[in-house]
Order: structure tokens, then sequence, then C-alpha cells
């Protein structure tokens, strides 16, 4: 059977997805777009040597950051549930703990979560985005997508127990907890902790000590070249995920979707759609850089920032969306 146009298009952008050079050159781009869009000169993406000088971080801080991704996850994708489809973030914990969700409330929260996998990987090793499963999550096998949903499912479990007390409060207040918890570094502990034994549970093995003997003291390097790529290109991703979100749910094109990107005409709801990918992926890749960094205004919910925080993840996706059409075509 012939590939559909749709799958032509998705197999087009998860090769670009795996390719080490073209992760290079999207991250200069969303660099670029950044200081453009402050009015800032461009400085020079990397220095002669980056790629053999080091940044430290603490073991401990990679591994929360590693586990915790399905958190942010969650908090992204009930915004977006409850923007299409109302409710608060505790009656859709509910749903999600009870198993009331309909195929489509499960397909948002799987892509979330694949994006959220995604911004984390590059921090871990560049060398990651070349393995099999760093793909457009429409080819991704079914036990791939349900590891997703199970730590979705995890993390919704752990969080509706912090919300308990608010969960008859209004919209705002449930946010604000949910700021409240987003900020905290010992909660972030707590939750990455929970992540990774549900993680080993899914797999049905015993889950291993969070920390190795040394760990809680050791530190861990990569090289400042590495490191910039990884908290640029966090845009693509989101738009890759957003693209591959409406393909798989409305069969869009991702040809039709890029330019109405890029031109801005995009509808607002779709535009809202992306701009939360967006902020996940930025959210994902910020404890990779030090858990101090949650703790920081803007890292909070969604639908609590004001809007030139918005507007700065709304520039990454359409510098991002420039690029690739711009590679789509020459290719």
């Amino acid at each position: 059977m012939q590939p559909s146009k749709i799958e032509e298009q998705l197999h087009a952008i998860s090769t670009l997805l795996r390719d080490k050079s073209f992760a290079l050159e999207m991250a200069q781009n969303q660099e670029a777009a950044y200081y453009a869009s402050l009015g800032q000169a461009i400085p020079p993406f990397s220095e002669e040597g980056d790629d053999k000088r080091y940044i430290e971080y603490p073991v401990k801080e990679e591994k929360i950051a590693t586990s915790i991704a399905a958190f942010y996850a969650l908090e992204s994708a009930t915004g977006q549930l409850i923007k299409t489809k109302g409710g608060t973030p505790y009656e859709w914990l509910n749903k999600i703990t009870g198993q009331k969700l309909d195929t489509a409330d499960i397909l948002l929260l799987n892509r979330f979560a694949n994006a959220a996998w995604k911004a984390g990987q590059p921090f871990r090793s560049l060398d990651r985005i070349t393995r099999d499963n760093f793909i457009a999550a429409y080819f991704l096998p079914e036990e791939e997508i349900q590891k997703d949903f199970d730590q979705v499912y995890a993390a919704a479990v752990m969080l509706k127990t912090q919300m308990q007390d608010v969960g008859d409060s209004s919209l705002k207040v449930q946010l604000q907890r949910i700021g409240v918890l987003l900020h905290s570094r010992s909660f972030a502990l707590d939750m990455a902790q929970h992540l990774e034994a549900a993680y080993y549970k899914g797999i049905h093995e015993p889950a291993p000590a969070f920390l190795k003997p040394g760990e809680d003291t050791a530190m861990i390097r990569r090289t400042i070249k590495a490191e910039k790529i990884a908290i640029n290109i966090a845009g693509f991703y989101a738009l890759e995920c957003g693209l591959n979100y409406l393909a798989t749910s409305r069969h869009m094109l991702p040809s039709d979707v890029l330019p109405s990107v890029i031109a801005d005409s995009i509808n607002e709801n779709d535009k809202e759609l992306f701009e939360r990918f967006a902020n996940l992926t930025w959210k994902a890749g910020q404890p990779f850089r030090g858990l101090d960094r949650i703790e920081r205004p803007n890292f909070t919910a969604f639908d609590l920032l004001p809007q030139h925080e918005i507007e700065k993840d709304w520039v990454q996706v359409k510098a991002a969306a420039k690029k690739l059409q711009e590679t789509l075509t020459r290719h």
C-alpha cells in the first residue's frame, strides 16, 4: 500500500528530527530568531572550542530533569483540554485516573508527553536524537505510545493527591496550586522518583534506587555547544509535535499548516495549541540547566503566563516553521 501524502510529509520531518547537522542548523536559526525578536544584534552561535569546553551539573538534578517530563506534559495537556472542553485541572485528573478519557483526549495527552520527552533528549546527549524511537509520534509502535500514557497517568495520580484540598475551588485557585508545585524543588524530586518507579513498573522490572551511592554529590558534564543546541531546538520539537497532532487528529497536511503559521493566519485555537507545545518543550529543558530555574516566575502554568511570555513561544514556533518549510522545499 502506498503511503498517504500525510505519511510522506511526516516521514520527511521525522528524518530531519534525527539529523544532527539539521539540529545544529535549526538551533542556530532559533537563537537568531530570539535575538531578532528582541531587536538585538545576533551573536555568534558558538565560539571555537565550545565543543571541547564543558559545563557541569549535579547528577541528581539531571535525574530529576529526565524523569519529571510527564508532569510538565500533564500540566500542558490538561490546560489544552480545559481550553477546548472546559472543566478544571482536578476534574481532568479524575478523568485520567478514573480512565474516563475518550480516544481524542488520550491522543492529546500522548502527543504532549512525546514533546516533553523529545525536548529532554539532546540535553542528555545529541546522539540520542538518532535513536530509532526519536521519530514522529505518528510512526511510533503502540508499546512506545503506551509508555508515554503510563507516565502521564502516573503523574496524574500523584498530582491529584496534591490537588484534593482545592478540588472544589475555582479554576484560578487550582492553576495557582499547580504553579506552586511547578516551582517546588522538593515536589520535583518526589514527582521524579514517583515517575521513575512507575516507568520500571510498566516494563515489569524492579525499580532501582533513584540515586546510586555517590550520585547525590556527583557531577555530570556536557559541552557548551551541545547545551546550546539542546536549549535552542525546543521550538522545533514543539512545532513537530503540533504538526503531528493536527495530522493525526484532523488529517491536516503539514504543508498546509506551515504557511499559516509563518503568515500568522492560523486560527487562534490552533495557534494556542502550538504555543502550549512550545511552552512545554521550553519547560522540559529548564531543570537540565539547573533545578533553580524552575523557581523563576515564568516557570508556571501556561494559563497564568503574561502575554509577552507566550509571544516568545510563538516567535520560536514561527521561526522553526519557516526553517522547516525552506528545508522541506529544498528536499
